[in-house]
């Protein structure tokens, strides 16, 4: 699995941007990297291909609390 969320120019679908980009103004966030790494927030996927996140919240240990 390799999904990074990062908005690419030219997709045929609308994407999300990840929370955590959002906030760093950045784009080196990503939930899974393919036999590399998997981010302490991501949750798995639900169909049709919803990326589950527990990006915390005010008042969440953001642990999916």
């Amino acid at each position: 699995m390799d999904i990074d969320l990062i908005p690419k120019a030219g997709l045929a679908w609308e994407r999300d941007e990840c929370p955590w980009n959002r906030a760093d103004h950045s784009a080196a966030h990503q939930c899974a990297v393919k036999d590399t790494s998997i981010c302490l927030y991501f949750r798995g996927i639900k169909p049709m291909d919803v990326v589950l996140c527990a990006y915390p919240r005010e008042g969440s240990d953001g642990r999916g609390g």
